[in-house]
């Protein structure tokens, strides 16, 4: 009986492999690209941090999208936020990999509409806190996909 239980176990594996998927056939990669940071912050501090994100990186990331570089952004704060490494997400979707890429003009328009906001000494003096209570776990680059129907 343990044989025959491997044996479908076995041949469930195989089919499985046999069955992979094909991009454009069934899924769609989409535009753009989700840059997803993951943070470790004390859970004494998660609202500390929210304010200070709230403060600094916010309106970093609206400037962002009235450049058309993103076109979404999200903070997540995980609910049992004592488990586990991260308890804090950070994304933004850039609209294309291209967007990433390095453009004088937009960034020195960007970088000076950021400083008419909070100058660089009120931003310094806003995060000079956050090391003591945060690290960063880690940050990857998503890209999403439609299932064909």
């Amino acid at each position: 009986m343990k044989h025959f239980a491997v044996a479908g176990a076995c041949a469930l594996f195989l089919a499985a492999g046999a069955a992979s998927a094909d991009p454009y056939v069934d899924y769609t990669p989409q535009k753009g690209v989700w840059d997803v940071t993951a943070i470790k912050v004390d859970p004494n501090h998660i609202d500390d941090y929210l304010k200070g994100l709230k403060a600094v990186w916010v309106p970093g990331e609206e400037i962002a999208k009235k450049h058309g570089v993103i076109d979404q952004y999200f903070v997540m704060v995980k609910a049992n936020a004592t488990g586990g490494d991260a308890n804090v997400l950070l994304g933004q979707h850039y609209v294309s990999f291209a967007m990433m890429d390095p453009d004088k003009k937009r960034d020195v328009a960007m970088q000076k509409e950021g400083e008419a906001i909070l100058s660089k000494d009120a931003q310094a003096t806003t995060v000079s806190g956050f090391d003591k209570y945060r690290s960063f776990v880690g940050e990857d680059l998503w890209v999403p996909v439609e299932f064909t129907k």
